[in-house]
């Protein structure tokens, strides 16, 4: 069983920047990634399978739900810890990071803002200590980018809805005890509906033959004449508004997730970089190879201060989601070069699983697709500035 020996890089002193509290809290989750996800994630990766035993232990270092109200279970933390809590586990795996974030962002995250107060306490302490899985469907299989355009709806039958239609694409569904699901009412109206496990005609088959986030349970969600009481639905907001604010949090999540990758794809490069001799010395004394070294570490620290920033952004209520869009497309690309960088330098050993590298650069061409593809974002940001709508004919 590999030793994890990660070094987190901060080139720029940037640990100066957070408080005692952030820091404390980063430190717990870095740790418990090495005690707890390192040691395992290969294995579970080569088996294509999600390790249900680490949710708990999400939820004890505060992963599930960290920025809600403490009365509701959550950590009540701040949203620059929530990145950083991200970052960690990201570092670890992106499917564990995908797991907490959706958790998070995309289904605590709507019942504390759009359900009622029956709602946040009947489901929000469970998920917050991992008791329960919770799930987001809003991708459909004819409509990925363009969400406004789903077919999934239900009718009003007086003492309940009746929910048809199919999600796809779907982290945490197969072990899912509720789903946040989107769907149109009779009049077009995008609403949130809570979907319990076990509810007749809902049934959540898996997708299989993945070769990207590997660890993360991915799968469809089925509503064949599903009957759902009236009190799961989520009042608080209506409109494809709702969701995208779900988004913006998850992608907040992402942006700060891809950094883990990307530091930890940078430090095992410098570590074997020193180590790996040919033609009668270390690798790293190459030009080559340190300019490779040279662009990581200058691309992390400038992923850091723009992730940071929108943090503060965050915090004061004040980031947009131009901005959000910028930091996901930006970080996850960054990371993505930086991973094929580092694979480059290992030659052969980087494509194993006694390194990490590989799986990090498997996990980020999910990443880099989900939740608002590379293009997408640019288009998000050229609309920002131009005020002219590419999406729209």
């Amino acid at each position: 069983m590999a030793t994890d020996l990660f070094q987190a890089p901060d080139y720029y002193q940037l640990d100066e920047l957070l408080t005692e509290e952030q820091k404390m809290v980063r430190d717990a989750a870095r740790e418990w990634v090495k005690k707890e996800i390192s040691p395992i994630i290969e294995e579970y990766c080569q088996k294509a399978e999600f390790p249900q035993q680490v949710k708990s232990g999400l939820g004890e270092i505060g992963a599930f739900g960290p920025y809600i109200p403490e009365e509701y279970g959550g950590a009540g933390l701040d949203q620059i810890s929530y990145g950083l809590i991200m970052q960690e586990l990201e570092r670890g795996d992106s499917g564990i990071r995908s797991t907490a974030s959706v958790q998070s962002s995309l289904v605590m995250y709507p019942i504390w803002k759009f359900g009622t107060e029956d709602q946040r306490k009947k489901f929000l302490p469970k998920l917050a200590t991992g008791e329960f899985l919770g799930c987001f469907g809003l991708t459909e299989p004819n409509h990925g980018s363009n969400p406004g355009g789903m077919e999934t709806h239900f009718k009003d039958m007086g003492d309940h809805y009746l929910l048809n239609g199919a999600k796809m694409w779907i982290s945490n569904a197969p072990y899912a005890d509720v789903a946040v699901v989107w769907a149109k009412n009779e009049e077009g109206r995008i609403h949130g509906l809570l979907v319990e496990r076990g509810m007749e005609g809902f049934t959540t088959p898996e997708t299989h033959n993945k070769w990207s986030l590997r660890a993360s349970a991915t799968g469809e969600l089925v509503f064949d004449n599903v009957k759902v009481p009236k009190e799961n639905l989520l009042t608080g907001k209506s409109g494809l508004g709702a969701p995208l604010m779900c988004l913006d949090s998850a992608r907040f999540g992402i942006a700060w997730g891809a950094i883990g990758a990307a530091m930890d794809a940078y430090d095992t490069a410098l570590r074997y970089s020193k180590e790996r001799i040919q033609f009668g010395k270390p690798i790293g004394g190459f030009q080559l190879q340190q300019k490779k070294l040279a662009e990581m570490i200058t691309e992390i620290t400038k992923a850091q201060l723009l992730t940071w920033r929108l943090g503060v952004l965050r915090d004061e209520g004040r980031a947009t989601t131009a901005q959000i869009s910028m930091a996901k497309r930006n970080n996850v690309d960054m990371a993505l070069t930086i991973v094929r960088d580092a694979r480059q330098m290992l030659g052969g050993m980087g494509i194993t699983g006694e390194y990490s590298i590989m799986r990090h650069m498997m996990n980020l061409e999910s990443v880099v697709t989900y939740e608002g593809t590379h293009d997408i974002h640019l288009l998000i940001t050229g609309f920002d500035i131009t005020g002219i709508s590419a999406f729209k004919s």
